[in-house]
């Protein structure tokens, strides 16, 4: 460890002269650092944000689509049920209380009022006043014709609402619930959130940056060149998925566009201040520092973005085209990191850097500074750290014991909402089941035993026949909530009543559909996209640091502690949201989501570190290799790892109960995974294995034995 602080080692490298042919400035990065090259570099980008940015830029998003698979029984019910008169129109329910309080005289005459001006304003009939058996309530049910998408429907939702308004009784309180009414309370929901969310995450990273260059000046370059990325690839992604016919959610792609290519402004321009210490020329010393970092760089995002890509197997069909979408964005935020932030680096010069610019010849801190001071402690107590940050690790995992899965539809709001309210007042008064009844569709020849069966089934209230020529529909009412395990419950149990599991579902007499149904098979193809989709994760992350240190033991255990770190991120976040946000459950994208995001931006960080560690191995050794290492990335690392955490936290402002879990995860283990892990637990593996570690190549430089 000695060699850490050598007078050689504490010397700066002579910069080389021109006339010396060994001191010629490498070829990689030369172009982009030169003169002339870099006005040309940003004079191509700016070209080619115009191209993207302009005919583009009006480019919709496309619509939230379905959230089961095509060939889910209710997918397939759906499209039975298309078959059916007034396919296009669903009902709305209106209902009334006064707190509990038992209605008075002229409240169910004030409701009858109210459904004739529905009737009026939708054209279609709306039900008679049903009161409650306790007198403490009443209920309409408003036929509405559906929008093209739910923002239209928000409209027609809207317009319900005012008329319900328009006839209020003082204090009879009036809520509009029911499936479209929970659609356009989510579209509504969104307004103004993308532009919220961007400024958020524009706010913390410009002010993380500015704490971390301690520079008024540099911070604008990369916030500047991520943020136009940001805008090229929303561009690009809407284009993506209007095209190729993907859903996604755009605020999960900017904020990975940011957090990801902010970590890689980070990375570079770490060592480029290292290296303007070595170099009197700043683009010698840019071009040193693009060399060193870039491979890095290109490993970390060629991780993610793989990983992103194995969505593409996934059944959801919001899974699936995030993975193509956020991949397209990861490859706009890398290209603009590695081209076009050392272009802008080499035209702003070593001035940027004020008022702390680093000057050639200037002793680097990060040889005796704090990260080298805990690399040493870790690295001579390596069985006692293992130990303990283990444990750790263990015990953060078990916030996972007693974690459900699967949110209600009242519970899926971060927000209140009046259909998540009206939702609450139904099931205190009614069966819970009226505001998501399930719809079985059943050929005529098996209508009769099918209607037998469904009457003697528990937890059913009400079935409700409709014949056409081919297929008669029962609307079955429950007594369970929609979206609660009791409403799954009663899903499988009719089907395992009315249908044949042995049949495909696409040749099955009897279908069972509805909301309730398409809970339950989402929830089934996220555990079935979670097995096939993981594994694919942790083999992508595998191969990657394979190739990159071509060594066989050191990606094996790096991946260990990667999972490790992940188990406790989840069960952190989940035991956090529990105790912290009233959360009942995880939303059942939440755990494929936050797996992928903490493996593949965890083994970003292990990129970062390890790198740099073979490199110094070469001529000091695994242990005083990884002290160097940890020395001179544990600050960088750290500052990315905050960046990203703070970035992920933004998710927090939508209106989404699943996106502030998302954030929330993926922030905890970012921070576990920079604090704890990179800067503690692999050091402490790397020196307990020792030279082992490579197995089976050895980077080592034996000539200094």
């Amino acid at each position: 460890m000695s060699q850490l602080t050598t007078p050689q080692q504490s010397r700066p490298i002579p910069t080389p002269t021109p006339q010396d042919p060994s001191g010629q400035r490498p070829r990689g990065g030369r172009f982009l650092t030169s003169r002339r090259g870099a006005w040309v570099v940003l004079a191509l980008a700016l070209a080619v944000c115009a191209v993207v940015l302009g005919p583009l830029r009006a480019t919709e998003a496309p619509p939230r689509g379905d959230t089961v698979p095509a060939s889910a029984e209710s997918a397939v019910a759906a499209e039975v049920g298309d078959t059916f008169p007034g396919r296009d129109v669903a009902p709305v329910l209106v209902v009334l209380d006064r707190g509990g309080a038992p209605l008075e005289a002229g409240d169910l005459e004030a409701a009858s009022a109210m459904g004739e001006a529905l009737a009026g304003l939708t054209g279609h009939e709306v039900s008679p006043v049903i009161p409650a058996q306790d007198g403490a309530a009443a209920m309409l049910s408003a036929p509405i014709t559906l929008g093209s998408d739910n923002a239209a429907t928000a409209e027609v939702v809207e317009a319900v609402r005012a008329t319900v308004a328009d006839h209020a009784v003082p204090g009879l309180k009036a809520q509009v619930t029911g499936g479209p009414a929970f659609g356009a309370d989510i579209a509504s929901s969104f307004d103004g959130a993308d532009l919220t969310l961007l400024l958020v995450t524009i706010g913390i990273v410009a002010v993380l940056l500015i704490g971390t260059y301690r520079s008024p000046v540099l911070f604008l370059v990369p916030l500047l060149v991520v943020g136009v990325a940001d805008q090229v690839a929303g561009v690009l992604t809407r284009w993506l998925g209007t095209t190729f016919d993907l859903h996604f959610d755009g605020g999960i792609i900017s904020v990975l566009v940011f957090g990801a290519g902010t970590n890689y402004a980070l990375l570079l321009i770490s060592r480029y201040r290292e290296e303007l210490r070595r170099h009197d020329d700043h683009r010698t010393a840019l071009g040193a520092a693009w060399r060193g970092a870039v491979p890095a760089i290109l490993a970390s995002n060629l991780t993610v973005v793989l990983a992103l890509l194995t969505l593409g197997l996934a059944t959801l069909p919001g899974t699936r085209g995030l993975g193509l979408a956020s991949a397209a964005g990861l490859l706009v935020a890398l290209l603009a990191a590695v081209i076009v932030l050392p272009a802008a680096l080499a035209v702003c010069g070593r001035r940027v850097f004020w008022p702390f610019a680093p000057r050639a010849g200037q002793p680097d801190p990060q040889e005796t500074g704090v990260w080298a001071r805990i690399a040493r402690f870790v690295v001579g107590r390596p069985t006692q750290v293992v130990v303990a940050a283990v444990l750790t690790l263990g015990i953060l995992a078990s916030g996972l014991l007693g974690t459900q899965v699967g949110l209600a539809q009242s519970e899926k709001f971060r927000v209140a909402s009046e259909s998540a309210a009206g939702l609450e007042v139904l099931a205190a008064h009614y069966p819970a089941g009226e505001a998501a009844p399930l719809q079985v569709y059943a050929r005529d020849a098996e209508a009769d035993w099918v209607a037998a069966e469904l009457d003697s089934i528990d937890g059913v209230v009400r079935v409700r026949p409709e014949q056409t020529d081919e297929w008669t529909r029962f609307t079955v009412i429950g007594e369970a909530a929609p979206g609660t395990p009791a409403a799954g419950q009663l899903v499988t149990t009719v089907r395992a009543a009315v249908t044949d599991a042995d049949v495909p579902v696409e040749d099955r007499a009897v279908l069972v559909g509805g909301a309730n149904a398409q809970t339950l098979d989402e929830a089934r193809a996220a555990d079935r996209d979670f097995l096939v989709v993981a594994p694919l994760v942790l083999l992508v992350a595998l191969a990657v640091l394979v190739v990159l240190l071509r060594s066989v033991l050191a990606p094996v255990l790096l991946l260990l502690v990667n999972v490790a770190s992940a188990a406790a991120a989840i069960g952190a976040g989940a035991w956090l949201g529990r105790t912290l946000f009233d959360f009942p459950a995880l939303d059942v994208m939440v755990p494929l989501l936050a797996f992928l995001f903490l493996v593949a931006l965890g083994i970003d960080y292990t990129i970062f570190l390890v790198h740099r560690a073979r490199r110094e191995a070469m001529t000091h050794g695994t242990r005083a290799g990884m002290v160097r290492a940890v020395a001179h990335t544990g600050a960088v690392i750290t500052s990315a790892g905050i960046v990203l955490a703070g970035v992920f936290a933004a998710l927090g402002v939508l209106p989404l109960v699943t996106l502030g879990q998302l954030g929330l995860i993926v922030g905890v283990g970012v921070l576990l995974d920079t604090l704890l892990v990179r800067a503690v637990l692999v050091p402490a593996v790397f020196a307990l294995v020792g030279e082992r570690i490579w197995w089976p190549s050895t980077p080592a430089d034996r000539s200094r034995a």
